[in-house]
This record gives C-alpha cells, sequence and structure tokens, in this order.
C-alpha cells in the first residue's frame, strides 16, 4: 500500500521532514518512491518556506491510490489540495492527567458498587458436615546410633 508521508531529517531539537510517496512496510525514513516536498514546523504558519510541495505530483499520487497520513492530509488540506480530514473529538485534553486518573479511579469504584448492589445474593446450602475419622498415630522410634 502506497503512503504519502512525513520523512524526518535534521538535527536534534530541529527537525525538517521531508513529504515522500513510499510503500508502507518501508521504514519511516528510509526508502522511498519519490519526494513530494517539505515541511518545517519551526517557521511560522504565515511563511511560504513551511511548506514547499509539488501540488502536480501530489495530485498525481493520489489518482494512483496513494492514501495520506493523517498529518499529511491536514497540510494537504491547508493548502486546498484535498479535503480537510474530520478533527477528532477528545474531551479529556484539557484535563490534567493527575485529575483524569482520579476522576478514572472514582467512575471505576462508583461501578463497582452499583455491581455489588444489584447482583442478588445466591445462598448456598450447607453441605452435611462429614465425620472425622482419625488415624491411629504411628510412633517412629529413633535409629540406634552407630559406632
Amino acid at each position: 500500500m502506497l503512503k504519502i508521508r512525513l520523512s524526518m531529517g535534521g538535527v536534534k531539537k530541529r527537525p525538517i521532514y521531508k513529504i515522500v510517496v513510499a510503500d508502507s512496510r518501508f521504514p519511516r525514513d528510509g526508502r522511498f518512491i519519490e519526494k513530494l516536498g517539505y515541511y518545517n514546523p519551526l517557521l511560522p504558519k504565515n511563511k511560504k518556506e513551511k511548506v514547499i510541495v509539488e501540488e502536480e505530483r501530489v495530485k498525481h499520487w493520489i489518482s494512483k491510490g496513494a492514501k495520506p497520513t493523517t498529518r499529511v492530509s491536514r497540510i494537504l488540506g491547508e493548502l486546498n489540495l484535498m479535503p480537510m480530514p474530520k478533527k477528532g473529538n477528545n474531551p479529556k485534553k484539557a484535563i490534567p492527567k493527575k485529575e483524569r486518573n482520579k476522576k478514572e479511579e472514582v467512575k471505576k469504584e462508583a461501578a463497582s458498587a452499583k455491581t455489588e448492589t444489584k447482583k442478588p445474593e445466591v445462598k448456598k446450602e450447607a453441605a452435611p458436615a462429614k465425620a472425622e475419622t482419625k488415624k491411629p498415630e504411628v510412633k517412629k522410634e529413633a535409629a540406634p546410633a552407630k559406632k
């Protein structure tokens, strides 16, 4: 399957991405079929150099069946080369992680309390007591000491 995706380059703390067409089985920064452009996330949004794309080649590869990744589809959507993807719904994103965990624990406790109250208690009949039989104790004699 062909993918239009980002291939990372640059140096530490200064990434620059190539927009490439690659087989989905190839590694992220490995072999690719064709380079379609560049993306520099460090530049401000209003600069033209932030995204440089060969529009005709992108349209060509999409017509051949190459599917862009979510990040690339957003970049191409901003350039009006394809429709902008829908935004995902993550209502927990604004809540700090510590508070998220606390709320989840409270919900789990409430759910377990509800299930405990809903479960009807099944009474088990007591099994008849078995008569205990005592086994005769066998005394072991100490072996005589050898000289």
